[in-house]
């Protein structure tokens, strides 16, 4: 079978030949571009069939050897079978080609796509847990390419060095515990001093539990969160308050977070992307910003030190409460934080018919459609929009350019999730003087 392309998730995707289905397409999991293959048929529908590259007869020129033993088996990687380079070209082209056919616009320049070590980069991650009588044992870490199971793996060299090789530790320790059937998930977040995790519990724990709970926190150093419902239920084992934060040293700011709470996954790559959105936007003294999706601060903060006023807004009030404390824990008395549902009809909301100079959007991966009017009407020279959704980012670009006037002058990618599928880029607009 010839690959001829990368589908949007990383699959390689090819064709049928010499049968009856000649010409039906088939996404091959494990295989790259230009390869010729040896594919096993996992699953058929009318439309394509799925399939596992078993050889490789002709390789790609990109190929390179999986840092990880169970790259094969596990889903949390893609892509570690493509150099890392390939892997940001690739992304480049995919965004390219969306802003292209989606939006039906190109940028005036393309910026050098942002990329830095694609190991142990990850600091944040929702990590599955199984019992599997089996096996008689619990497996901990992500879902197995087809998705239905958990993978039995070692360790995890894209999670960052502290929990890359914990996956054991943790298997046997909710082993251990008296429910460990009724225990799904386990949410992890490190900070640039401490660690953390979120243990779900769809079953109370013993007192013995919550022991072993306790020495597995010191042993490790780290924090243990318990999650006996919903999100609102999480809570710190033991006495006391703990919390993460992490540093964006160029601004000189430290942010806290909750280990529950969103924060971008790539610490080195959020460096970047906050540099390079604040070059862009080339800020005045004077200027007032408004930063649409602004979560516990990550733009907000930075925008605050070098213009007058930025406006933040924000879904979650949780979210919110944390980035007005970031505020004042580093002395930012310009920045102010409303809480806001951004996709329902935001021009009602007084603070967003105000004037500014420039805005800053970074907006889930259903994009920011229904506030682009606001954002038109505030008068702002220049957006910067960064996007996790390439598709989104493509249809919203076509709105500000061909609806409401401004320009698309420069765009590109940063690699927040090297080895996977995954499309972080940013772009920035302007609004034509006269």
């Amino acid at each position: 079978m010839l690959v001829r392309d990368l589908a949007h998730d990383g699959r390689g995707v090819g064709r049928v030949e010499d049968t009856e289905d000649s010409g039906k397409t088939v996404f091959v999991h494990g295989a790259l571009p230009q390869e010729r293959v040896l594919a096993k048929l996992i699953g058929r529908t009318r439309q394509f069939d799925e399939a596992i590259a078993q050889e490789v007869l002709t390789a790609s020129p990109d190929r390179v050897e999986p840092k990880c033993a169970w790259f094969d088996q596990c889903g949390g990687c893609a892509l570690q079978h493509m150099e890392p380079l390939a892997q940001v070209k690739w992304k480049h082209k995919r965004l390219e080609d969306n802003l292209r056919r989606i939006g039906g616009v190109e940028p005036a320049r393309w910026a050098e796509p942002l990329y830095s070590s694609p190991w142990g980069y990850r600091r944040r991650a929702r990590l599955s847990v199984r019992y599997v009588p089996k096996k008689g044992r619990v497996l901990v870490g992500f879902r197995e390419k087809q998705g239905r199971f958990v993978a039995d793996v070692g360790e995890c060299v894209v999670l960052h060095p502290t929990f890359a090789n914990k996956l054991e530790a943790l298997s046997e320790l909710v082993g251990s515990l008296s429910i460990p059937q009724a225990i799904p998930q386990i949410e992890i977040a490190v900070g640039d001093d401490h660690g953390a995790m979120i243990i779900r519990h769809l079953e109370p724990l013993s007192t013995e539990d919550l022991m072993r709970l306790h020495r597995f926190s010191e042993g490790h150093q780290l924090a243990i969160y318990l999650q006996p419902k919903g999100p609102d239920t999480v809570k710190v084992l033991g006495d006391g308050e703990h919390a993460l934060s992490y540093r964006l040293s160029e601004f000189e700011l430290s942010l806290a977070f909750k280990p529950q709470q969103f924060i971008q996954v790539n610490g080195d790559i959020n460096a970047k992307i906050i540099s390079q959105a604040l070059r862009w936007l080339d800020l005045k003294a004077t200027d007032r910003v408004l930063d649409l999706f602004c979560g516990l601060g990550n733009f907000s903060l930075p925008l605050a030190t070098v213009c007058g006023e930025v406006v933040g807004v924000e879904g979650s009030t949780d979210l919110v409460v944390s980035a007005r404390a970031n505020a004042q824990r580093n002395g930012l008395s310009n920045v102010v934080f409303h809480v806001a549902d951004l996709s329902l009809k935001p021009e009602d909301q007084p603070f967003l018919r105000e004037a500014f100079d420039a805005v800053l959007i970074d907006p889930p991966r259903s994009g920011a459609e229904a506030v682009l009017p606001v954002v038109a009407s505030s008068g702002a020279q220049r957006i910067v929009y960064v996007s996790c959704n390439p598709a989104t980012l493509a249809r919203d670009a076509g709105l500000l350019v061909k609806t409401h006037g401004y320009r698309l002058m420069e765009a590109g990618v940063a690699d927040m999730f090297p080895h996977t599928a995954h499309i972080e880029s940013l772009a920035l607009f302007e609004k034509p003087l006269g």
